[in-house]
C-alpha cells in the first residue's frame, strides 16, 4: 500500500505533506483533505484552491458540510507562505522565476492540483476519471489561470469565485494580464473558451481599495471592484469567441447578498454542483465570519 493510500484509510481531516518534483521540490506543500465516513472510491473529488492567506485548512473546512452530505473527497492543496510568498508564486503559478524569466511549461504550479488528482487515482484512493475544481479569491485567480494554461481532461466541472483580477483570453497582452508571451496559442485560447467554467460574483464584493484588491493599472482597467471585473472577464470571453465564430461556454452567476466570503462561496458552489440549485446568502452562512 502506498503512503498516500495509507493516509486515506482514515476518515475526517487529513493533512499530508506533499512535494511536487515537476514544479520545485524546494517548495513544499500540504494537502489539507477531508474524507467523510460516507466516502467511497467512486465519490466525487473536489480540488480546492485557497485564498491569499494560504489557508487551505480553512477552505477544507468550508467544504465539510457538503462533503458529509454528498460523500465528497475534499483536497485543498496548500501553498504555504514561506515557500510560496508572493502572488507571482501562487496566484500567477510560478510561470516566471524570481528573475522574471519564463520557466518551462511543465514546471508551472498550475499543474500541481491535477498531478495530485492523478496520484490519488494511481493510489486507488479514487476511481473517478475527473475532478471538480473550485477556487476563491486568490484561488479564483489560480483556478481560471489553471484553466487557461492546462489540459482539461481531468476536470469534470470548474467554478471560480471573486478573483481580484483576471488573465484576459487574448494573446496580444503578456501574462498575467493576457495569455501572451508565455508560449500559449490559439489552441489553448479556444480550449479555455470552450470550457464550461462557472464564475461566481458576489454582488457585495464591491470594495474599490484595500490590501487584498489588486490595484495595478491592468487590474484597474478591468473595473473598480471584483464584481465589475467578473462581468468584464465574461464580456472579454464572449467577444473573443464571437470573433472566432465559436461559443463561449462560461457562465457568470451573480450572487445576491454575498461579499468577499470564501465560506459562503464554497457552500454556493457545492449546492450548484451537487443539488442543482442556487442557495440564498443566509443558507450559505453569510453573517458568520468571512475568510478570504
Amino acid at each position: 500500500m502506498t503512503p498516500l493510500a495509507q493516509a486515506f484509510r482514515a476518515t475526517g481531516r487529513i493533512a499530508i505533506p506533499w512535494a511536487d518534483a515537476a514544479c520545485d521540490l524546494s517548495r513544499p506543500l500540504t494537502l489539507e483533505c477531508y474524507r467523510p465516513a460516507g466516502h467511497r472510491p467512486d465519490s466525487p473529488v473536489v480540488l480546492v484552491q485557497h485564498g491569499m492567506l494560504r489557508n487551505g485548512d480553512d477552505y477544507r473546512d468550508f467544504w465539510i458540510p457538503a462533503a458529509d452530505r454528498h460523500g465528497l473527497l475534499i483536497v485543498a492543496t496548500t501553498y504555504g507562505k514561506e515557500a510560496w510568498p508572493q502572488a507571482e508564486h501562487y496566484n500567477n503559478g510560478l510561470v516566471l522565476d524570481d528573475d522574471g524569466k519564463l520557466r518551462p511549461r511543465a514546471t508551472w504550479a498550475y499543474g500541481i492540483p491535477l498531478r495530485v488528482f492523478a496520484a490519488l487515482r494511481a493510489a486507488g484512493v479514487t476511481t473517478r476519471q475527473k475532478a471538480h475544481l473550485f477556487g476563491h479569491s486568490a484561488g479564483g485567480q489560480f483556478g481560471h489561470r489553471l484553466l487557461s494554461t492546462q489540459p482539461h481532461d481531468l476536470i469534470e466541472a470548474a467554478t471560480i469565485g471573486n478573483p481580484g483580477w483576471y488573465t484576459l483570453p487574448v494573446l496580444d497582452r503578456d501574462f498575467p494580464e493576457g495569455m501572451g508571451g508565455i508560449g500559449l496559442g490559439e489552441t489553448e485560447l479556444l480550449a479555455l473558451l470552450a470550457c464550461p467554467m462557472t464564475i461566481l460574483a458576489g454582488d457585495r464584493d464591491i470594495e474599490t481599495e484595500g490590501p487584498s484588491l489588486p490595484s495595478q493599472p491592468a487590474a484597474l482597467a478591468q473595473g473598480p471592484h471584483r464584481f465589475a471585473r467578473a462581468h468584464n472577464y465574461l464580456a472579454a470571453g464572449q467577444a473573443e469567441a464571437a470573433r472566432r465564430g465559436v461559443p463561449c461556454n462560461w457562465c457568470l452567476v451573480p450572487v445576491a447578498g454575498v461579499g468577499h466570503d470564501g465560506r459562503a462561496m464554497s457552500a454556493i458552489a457545492a449546492a450548484l454542483w451537487f443539488e442543482n440549485r442556487l442557495i440564498s446568502a443566509a443558507e450559505a452562512g453569510v453573517g458568520t465570519e468571512a475568510v478570504a
